[in-house]
């Protein structure tokens, strides 16, 4: 085993780091970052600029803001990275601590291999986005709600079972602070100890206390004030204002779900449609483990289909909790008498390498698809790209402070600030007469104008009016003039243009 698990420590290594040089720009990633930037200048979530999720990430990673503005956006990559591999290594705790017998070791490289050697989820888990930090909540929550119940449920060691049962409520609570839908795991894992109260006593108030405390250290500075509460209240209409529900969209997010995490399901089925009738190794009798995989199963469903039930459910929302999944399949596989681990580690193996391999993310990362007969191949990584025009924008504006754009990778790279209202990139929610007088005040020497600006609406998030585009379009050019085209630039490769602010312009601003 120790030559296979030298081989999956390899292939992390290898995805992680093609995941931050390569892997695509995704919008998501500036204004995350850009949040966390004003909460490490004083300011705060839903009272000094909007924010659509919970406000953990942008505090977390306030404390890391020193990291971007050095090194642009491939040093928040680094860290969200780290914070991914942490996830994974609390879920393969969370595997091996729950296969009986002598095959803890397999469990826990199985699930190594399966999420480790995943070219999508590395890749999901390295961008600053929500997910590497919740899914290291999810999994440490989890860890210590299992452990505490399989190997501490006994009146000799109880005390420390109710310590960890309140961190790991506490865990699952700053769970629900990264991801709102992530709270889901609190309510279930919590409700399951209630219905268990026979044989688990008050473990429910330990957790539940530990949760309380977590969700009020994170939600009551924002609840008690009125101004935040108010913007915390407009960040949930934001979210169900997306009204609607299109199957066809549900169909392919679940079908490209399967695609991107092939080799769990292929082995969920062999698990769903086996033959075998062997018992479980000791599995029928430890019924700790057996309550713990099925909290996790319950857990797992109830946030995947709160997920997938919203008007736009994006497969890459299921990644935080995929590690569940991988550790419910990896330990009934595992706890089968007549399926050698062996085998299992091999077949995990072979399929993740082989998915990895033939995964469409590396196309999508080098080539921006085809004209006719040709391959259209990228000459740089995106990142690469996104270097070269922030370099390019601080040859036109040397030491500027400011830039007009949606596109908030570019004022991370940059490590300058846009306009108040646009700190959500394209999905600032600004009314008409708002924009206007943002395009017609703005004292940004540059504006860099892509295929994202202007053109979404929120909160429906549908698209903004065309005549209403090319209004903004033409109070921008009347203030500025352009200065550089960078075609196939940024997420689903748009063209970025560069403008400068006209000299009059500029004359009258200095007036």
């Amino acid at each position: 085993m120790k030559r296979y698990g030298i081989l999956a420590g390899f292939a992390f290594l290898v995805l992680a780091l093609a995941s931050i040089w390569l892997g695509g720009l995704n919008q998501d990633e500036g204004w995350y970052l850009y949040a966390a930037n004003l909460v490490n200048e004083g300011k705060l979530p839903y009272r000094d600029f909007f924010f659509t999720q919970g406000p953990l990430l942008p505090i977390a990673y306030s404390v890391f803001c020193g990291v971007w503005q050095k090194f642009g956006l491939i040093g928040a990559r680094i860290i969200t990275s780290i914070i991914g591999l942490s996830a994974l290594i609390f879920t393969m705790a969370l595997a091996r601590l729950l296969t009986l017998g002598e095959r803890k070791g397999a469990a826990a490289l199985v699930t190594f291999l399966l999420l480790g050697s995943n070219i999508y989820h590395v890749y999901y888990t390295s961008i600053p986005k929500t997910y590497a930090l919740g899914g290291f909540f999810l999994s440490v929550g989890m860890y210590l709600y299992a452990f505490s119940l399989t190997r501490l449920n006994d009146k000799r060691r109880l005390v420390l079972s109710r310590v960890l049962l309140f961190v790991s409520g506490m865990a699952l609570a700053f769970a629900a602070g990264t991801r709102i839908t992530l709270g889901a795991a609190l309510a279930v894992a919590g409700v399951a100890l209630l219905i268990a109260f026979k044989k688990y006593r008050f473990a429910f108030l330990a957790f539940g206390l530990g949760g309380a405390l977590g969700l009020a250290v994170l939600y009551c500075p924002f609840i008690l004030d009125p101004k935040s509460l108010a913007g915390l209240i407009a960040a949930q209409k934001y979210h169900a204002a997306r009204k609607g529900f299109d199957v066809i969209f549900v169909v392919g997010s679940l079908s490209r779900l399967v695609r991107w995490y092939a080799p769990i399901f292929v082995l969920l089925g062999m698990e769903i449609f086996r033959n075998i009738r062997a018992k479980d190794l000791e599995l029928e009798a430890n019924s700790d483990v057996k309550f713990s995989l099925r909290v996790m199963i319950a857990v797992f469903l109830a946030i995947f289909l709160s997920q997938m039930a919203a008007p736009f459910p994006y497969e890459d929302y299921n990644v935080p909790i995929m590690g569940l999944l991988t550790v419910v399949v990896t330990v009934k596989l595992l706890s089968r008498a007549t399926i050698g681990a062996g085998r299992i580690v091999l077949l995990a193996l072979g399929m993740t390498w082989a998915a990895s391999f033939g995964s469409p993310l590396l196309e999508k990362w080098t080539t921006n698809g085809h004209d006719r007969f040709w391959t259209l191949v990228k000459p740089a990584s995106e990142l690469a790209q996104l270097q070269e025009v922030a370099y390019a924008i601080e040859s036109i504006d040397p030491g500027g402070k400011t830039i007009f754009t949606q596109d908030l990778y570019l004022a991370i790279e940059t490590n300058r600030k846009v306009p108040e209202g646009l700190e959500m990139g394209p999905f600032s929610m600004l009314s008409s007469d708002e924009w206007r007088r943002l395009i017609t005040t703005s004292d940004a020497k540059i504006a860099a104008v892509s295929g994202y600006t202007f053109a979404i609406n929120p909160p429906k998030c549908d698209e903004r009016p065309l005549e209403e585009q090319l209004e903004f379009a033409r109070l921008l050019n009347s203030r500025y003039e352009m200065v550089m085209k960078e075609e196939d630039f940024g997420q689903h490769a748009t063209t970025l243009v560069l403008l400068k602010l006209r000299e009059d312009e500029e004359r009258g601003e200095q007036e």
